[in-house]
């Protein structure tokens, strides 16, 4: 068997792995085997494209790509060993960011060996050669790549920065956003024919300007309420990047993994877009977490309680919802939040918890916090799943989660994430709110939960106020 066979047998395999990845990440009992799909599937592929690559290059081209490979490794490793369960949103975001400058340097890159080697600049003697009737179709390829591959990349950037509060959350509202918007693609579609019909270093630093531009206002614009969905929209740009990078490096296993990521991840934003009553169009175009008016005052005073109190609610207590959010996750407070339901389920009161598709500031965050800590599958239980039985419900303890539970999102038209499904607590006869202070959400809008008459507020660090209602109890 060829060289070239073998590793076309081996894209092959990578490409199963791919799917069968994408398959076991859709349900908790099987996300585990998921990962190792994947990472099979990456460590396939990476082997046979330095096989591959070594049948045609020089020892030192592949010595090059093998300490490449190392470095990235070594980093990726290190990353992965330091980074906490509450900075894994960013450095997803950050990872995208990665996927998509990779995308415009390979865009570049055909630029220079094709289009800019056939004109008057020439790129080399590493030059690669296109057939005269081919090379409209290989510079429309370059266009869409680097314009894809630039959104992905400073989107990702913003995200990034959002996220890990080196940005303000709320969403930037320049004048005609929607406009300017529509106008970098109609420039972008403009630009791409021109390069098309005569290409050009000019037109290709300005096809890389724009994307760039559009990128940056695009997740700019988003509200920090959106977050979940615009990592997941990310993760769908970042798909598309590497197909397109496929295209240009003629390279089918990148062409179908990328399609597989690029689809997975439009579909899973587009079903969180569902879960919150959004539009998917508008939520990229920044149309959520925008100030629609005036929302109503929040008047009132909350009523706060010591864990002895929690405790005392708790043990008299039929039937317990848990409701976690993104403070949660800072606090670590998975691990005595699991311990609390086994405590409380010894004692025959039934717990089970409710999960917003937002909840956290990623796609299934705190599903992996509470697998993480041994809560049984069985019992996490979706919104919509959850919803119906709160009215029914003697305690809901709401730890850390503020705009996933506020009243607003159904009481007032003019607040800000008006329209949004929430977890319906106040519905429950008590409700137990676990919050650092009085502080707004990630959204920055008020919650009127605070001030009802069957809500308290415990407050202090998530980990140890639960800490402290186990000891009482």
């Amino acid at each position: 068997m060829s060289v070239q066979a073998a590793a076309t047998a081996a894209y092959i395999v990578a490409a199963l792995l791919t799917v069968m990845s994408l398959a076991g990440l859709s349900r908790h009992e099987t996300a585990r085997s998921g990962v190792a799909y994947g990472i099979a599937g990456m460590a396939v592929a990476l082997v046979a494209t330095v096989v591959m690559v070594a049948d045609s290059v020089s020892a030192g081209a592949v010595a090059l790509l093998a300490v490449a490979m190392v470095v990235g490794g070594g980093i990726g490793l290190w990353r992965a060993r330091v980074v906490e369960m509450t900075g894994m949103p960013e450095l997803i975001a950050l990872l995208h960011s990665f996927v998509g400058l990779a995308a415009v340097l390979v865009g570049w890159n055909g630029y220079l060996e094709v289009e800019a080697g056939q004109g008057e600049f020439q790129a080399g003697p590493t030059q690669t050669t296109v057939a005269p009737e081919l090379l409209g179709i290989h510079s429309v390829e370059v266009g869409i790549g680097v314009f894809i591959g630039a959104v992905t990349f400073t989107g990702s950037i913003v995200a990034y920065g959002k996220l890990s509060g080196r940005m303000k959350s709320r969403p930037l509202t320049l004048p005609g956003k929607n406009a300017l918007n529509l106008g970098a693609l109609v420039a972008f579609a403009a630009l791409t024919v021109g390069f098309t019909v005569a290409p050009s270093l000019g037109l290709m630093i300005a096809i890389t300007a724009v994307a760039l531009a559009l990128g940056w206002h695009l997740v700019a614009s988003i509200g920090g309420g959106d977050m979940p969905v615009v990592v997941s929209m990310l993760n769908s740009y970042s798909g598309w990047a590497a197909a397109a990078s496929g295209f240009l490096l003629d390279n089918t296993l990148l062409i179908v993994t990328g399609a597989l990521v690029g689809s997975s991840g439009a579909y899973l934003s587009y079903v969180m877009c569902q879960a919150m009553n959004r539009s998917f169009l508008s939520v990229i175009a920044g149309g959520f977490g925008v100030e629609s008016g005036t929302a109503a005052a929040v008047e009132g005073e909350h009523r706060e309680v010591t864990a002895d109190e929690v405790a005392a609610m708790l043990g008299d207590a039929s039937s317990v919802v848990i409701v976690p959010g993104y403070g949660m996750a800072v606090a670590q407070a998975q691990y005595p939040v699991a311990d609390l339901t086994r405590r409380l389920q010894e004692r025959g009161v039934e717990v089970r918890f409710g999960i917003h598709p937002v909840a956290g500031r990623l796609p299934g965050h705190m599903n992996v916090l509470l697998a993480e800590a041994k809560v049984p599958y069985d019992i996490v239980l979706e919104m919509d799943e959850i919803n119906d039985d709160l009215a029914s419900t003697s305690v809901v303890l709401v730890i850390g989660a503020n705009d996933t539970v506020n009243p607003a999102a159904m009481e007032d038209p003019a607040s800000p994430i008006a329209g949004m499904p929430v977890l319906r607590v106040w519905e429950s006869k008590d409700v137990v709110v676990f919050k650092r202070s009085m502080a707004v959400g990630y959204a920055g809008v008020q919650n009127p939960l605070f001030f009802r008459e069957n809500t308290s507020m415990i407050f202090g660090d998530a980990r140890v106020r639960v800490e402290d209602i186990i000891k009482a109890l």
